[in-house]
């Protein structure tokens, strides 16, 4: 079990913040030939990413959704995020042309959704609670008389992409 860190914390990053969100929704089932490659290609890139410490890659939650898995990943500037999409030798090429093959094969079968946002500010709070989200993905911190309230740590947490 993950240790609980008793108390109220927050997180603390300095530099660009990207959260890139990608998910799947299967629509056809009885069609894991189409959609089970898809799935099974995330966790091969979350690894790859893990293990890359220059990837700007900074940390993700797998969650699920009414639609189907999803993934919630932090990077530190979103010129890595496409860097890593585009890059020929990783997993995610590979993957993708995997995916369109066999969406051209099965028009429907399988969606792929992903949005990409550049955070300007951040507030976080987590109250007994392991280390989660955002703080997990760059540092967690406790809470101050200077962060005690959320207006505070909103103020405080404006992102600066560096000069």
């Amino acid at each position: 079990m993950a240790k609980v860190n008793t108390g109220r914390m927050t997180h603390r990053h300095d530099g660009e913040l990207v959260v890139f969100l990608i998910g799947m929704r299967v629509n056809r089932w009885w069609r894991p030939d189409l959609w089970l490659p898809a799935f099974l290609a995330m966790p091969r890139m979350l690894r790859e990413l893990a293990t890359t410490p220059d990837s700007g890659f900074l940390g993700y939650r797998l969650l699920t959704g009414a639609n189907g898995p999803y993934v919630v990943q932090y990077w530190d500037s979103h010129e890595r995020l496409y860097d890593y999409a585009s890059d020929a030798s990783g997993e995610h090429r590979p993957a993708w042309a995997a995916f369109n093959r066999a969406a051209r094969r099965a028009p429907g079968a399988v969606g792929i959704w992903h949005e990409t946002y550049q955070v300007a500010r951040a507030e976080t709070l987590y109250v007994s609670m392991p280390s989660f989200g955002l703080a997990d993905a760059t540092e967690l911190v406790p809470v101050t008389s200077r962060s005690d309230r959320a207006r505070q740590r909103y103020a405080q947490g404006e992102v600066t992409a560096p000069a």
